[in-house]
C-alpha cells in the first residue's frame, strides 16, 4: 500500500490500519523527519519525494508491479504519480485534494492498468462506530502535533502552511489551552 503525505492526519490513521489488517506500508513526504515518525507508526518503507522519483521507487520495491493499494489524500500534485504506482488491477481511494481538485488525468492508465478509483469520505455509521471502537481499545488514536490557543488561530494557520505539522493542529478553546 502507498500512502501519500504522511504528516497529515488521515495518512497517518491509514498507516495505522494498514498496519494493524498486515498490510506492506510504503510513505510518502517532503520531510525526512516525518518519514522518521511514519516508521514509529509502521510504515516500512519511506520516501521522500524530493530526493527520488515515488513512482520509479516503488516499480523497484515491488518487482515493477506496483501496490494493490494507494491512498490518495494530496490531489493534484501526486495524482499521476499514484496512477503511475497502482498495479494492474488495483485501487486507488481517493479522500482529498490539498494539492488541488483537478488533477491532470492519464486516462488509459486507468483503464489499461484496469484500475479502480474509489471515493471515501468518512464512511457510513456502522464504520465510523467501529473506528470509535478502536479509539476506545486504543487500537487507533488521532495523532495531535500541536495545540495553539484560540487567540493564535493565524500561527496556527501558518504553521500548516508551511507543512510543519506530523498529525493534527487544534485550536484550544479553554483557559490555558
Amino acid at each position: 500500500m502507498l500512502i501519500h503525505g504522511i504528516g497529515g492526519g488521515v495518512a497517518q490513521a491509514a498507516t495505522i490500519l494498514a498496519r494493524q489488517a498486515q498490510a506492506a506500508v510504503i510513505v510518502t513526504s517532503s520531510d525526512d523527519a516525518k518519514l522518521e515518525k511514519a516508521k514509529g507508526l509502521g510504515a516500512e518503507i519511506t520516501i521522500n519525494y524530493t530526493l527520488e522519483d515515488v513512482a520509479r521507487k516503488v516499480r523497484e520495491l515491488t518487482g515493477k508491479r506496483g501496490v494493490d493499494v494507494v491512498v490518495e489524500t494530496t490531489g493534484k500534485a501526486t495524482w499521476m504519480t499514484s496512477l503511475r504506482c497502482a498495479a494492474k488491477g488495483g485501487r486507488i481511494v481517493t479522500c482529498g485534494a490539498t494539492t488541488g481538485p483537478d488533477p491532470a488525468e492519464e486516462i488509459r492508465l486507468i483503464f489499461w492498468n484496469q484500475l479502480s478509483i474509489l471515493g471515501s469520505t468518512m464512511g457510513n455509521q456502522k464504520e465510523f462506530a467501529d473506528m470509535l471502537s478502536m479509539v476506545c481499545e486504543k487500537k487507533l488514536r488521532p495523532l495531535v502535533d500541536k495545540v495553539f490557543p484560540l487567540a493564535e488561530g493565524i500561527a496556527a494557520y501558518r504553521y500548516l502552511a508551511e507543512g510543519r505539522q506530523f498529525g493534527k493542529v487544534v485550536l484550544g478553546v479553554r483557559d490555558g489551552a
